[in-house]
């Protein structure tokens, strides 16, 4: 499991633009919960509560139900609000894992 975050709140919501287009990528794959996403960004649990709270806000995600088992909640891409696909590959060849 990823360890707490130590960066300032400030700057983890500057890396907020680049992170929301990778998260993105990651839910048009399916639904994920805020660890798993933890995990395949390489951030901490922490920081990624703010970009997805961000973007389920501003309803570019929404959660798929109830909480699983483990208590955690899956998210998904909103209906409502699709992100322009051109938007997110141009977020692969920025050089972001």
């Amino acid at each position: 499991m990823a360890e707490p975050s130590t960066r300032d709140v400030a700057e983890v919501m500057r890396d907020e633009m680049v992170v929301r287009d990778r998260i993105t990528a990651l839910i048009r794959n399916g639904p994920r919960t805020i660890p798993e996403l933890a995990e395949a960004l390489g951030y901490p649990s922490p920081e990624v509560v703010f970009w997805v709270m961000a973007m389920w806000r501003y309803g570019t995600l929404v959660p798929t139900g109830k909480a699983g088992a483990d208590g955690y909640y899956r998210y998904r891409l909103s209906e409502e609000h699709p992100v322009p696909t051109e938007q997110v590959e141009a977020s692969h060849g920025q050089g972001q894992p």
